[in-house]
């Protein structure tokens, strides 16, 4: 196996290019992963909503874990203990988990953060713990997913410039006690090899983008991750800094936006030249009654729907679009039936994951372009 300073480097292939858009191939132990890609999260050890065979039904090829979350309930080792992360979720394809640094600074106002790690209280029974980045990389070995992130320190969108600053210096000193503890395993977790991505911060603040790109690629790292975007920031400036930091990066590394899932937006991101991507919001939107469709959003909640025979979508392949009609998914909706979230979540899921294999079609046929144009919003 390929490894980066000791660090396993799951290989990564761009097949094409098509403006900054790239379709590439990402070969780990648990299967290839065809790029651009959306990954579903699954921040507690599942997917909500819905089974992991209707998850391989939506051709989702790699999903999310949350290293905060398992990691208090029900702890890392246990998960461990109990065959590791992919018999835990009943998951045989790759999976990436998250640092916990998100949610770590998401507790700002009650944390206590210095250059060692940070002070918290548990969302959960309020008891104090302690993340520092040897743990995070501890954490994350016990729970044994294919690709693990470095410990970062993500700074609000509202954040001064001085406080970003600071985020960019951290999260360097982070990523080289990350990168080090990782070697130290030899990039070993519980269920085999993991590929270690460095994260970038900076706001979106350009110079700060381009110190935290040099800091880590002197690091050295297999894959690198956008980090500290949609976090309350302007859109453009978001889509901006985005392109402005994809173009510091190297071609044969893998790259990451954390927390992105609209369609438009993972479109824009696309065309920035991410290659792999997140978000709870298809999940999250249709727990709230929500449907992606290649009109917009349809709200099921809404009476206009509730005679309606149509599908959600004509020709779409999921559960709800060949068996159910709006008008019935609606009556499950308002009355807070549970086969309602599970088909809008199996729906939307599987239309991301549509949209991303068209983008990643038409990336290979060079009409990316015109793929793009047909989906912004007017």
């Amino acid at each position: 196996m390929r490894t980066v300073d000791g660090i396993p480097d799951f290989p990564f292939t761009v097949q094409a290019q098509d403006g900054r858009a790239r379709a590439g191939l990402l070969e780990t132990p648990r299967g290839t992963v065809q790029t651009p890609c959306f990954m579903p999260v699954g921040t507690k050890g599942t997917v909500k909503a819905i089974l992991p065979e209707q998850l391989r039904a939506t051709r989702a090829q790699i999903i999310l874990a949350n290293t905060y979350h398992l990691a208090l309930r029900p702890g890392s080792e246990v998960v461990r203990q109990l065959g590791g992360l992919h018999r835990f979720m009943n998951w045989d394809g790759p999976i990436l988990t998250d640092s916990g640094g998100y949610q770590v600074f998401s507790l700002r106002d009650t944390a206590g953060i210095d250059d060692d790690g940070v002070d918290f209280r548990s969302i959960y029974d309020g008891s104090r713990h302690v993340f520092t980045p040897e743990r995070a990389m501890a954490e994350q070995a016990a729970l044994g997913a294919d690709l693990v992130m470095c410990f970062d320190q993500c700074p609000p969108g509202d954040a001064t410039e001085a406080e970003v600053t600071e985020a960019v210096r951290r999260t360097t000193l982070w990523a080289a006690r990350c990168k080090t503890a990782h070697q130290n395993r030899q990039g070993l977790g519980t269920d085999g090899p993991q590929m270690l991505l460095g994260i970038i911060q900076g706001g979106v603040v350009e110079r700060l983008r381009s110190e935290s790109v040099a800091g880590l690629m002197d690091i050295g790292f297999p894959g690198y991750a956008v980090g500290g975007l949609t976090v309350g920031e302007d859109r453009q400036a978001m889509l901006d800094t985005t392109e402005s930091t994809t173009a510091l990066l190297p071609d044969d590394r893998i790259r990451y936006f954390m927390g992105i899932g609209d369609p438009e937006g993972l479109v824009e991101v696309i065309a920035r030249g991410v290659d792999i991507f997140d978000c709870v919001l298809p999940t999250r939107t249709a727990r709230m009654g929500t449907a992606f469709t290649k009109e917009g959003r349809l709200n099921l909640r809404n009476a206009e729907h509730a005679l309606s025979d149509r599908p959600l979508e004509e020709g779409c392949p999921c559960t709800a679009c060949r068996g159910f009609t709006r008008g019935a998914i609606r009556h499950y909706v308002i009355q807070k039936e549970i086969l309602g979230l599970m088909l809008l979540t199996e729906h939307n899921l599987t239309f991301l994951s549509g949209l991303v294999r068209d983008a990643r079609e038409a990336i290979l046929a060079g009409a990316f372009a015109a793929f793009r144009g047909l989906r912004r919003s007017p």
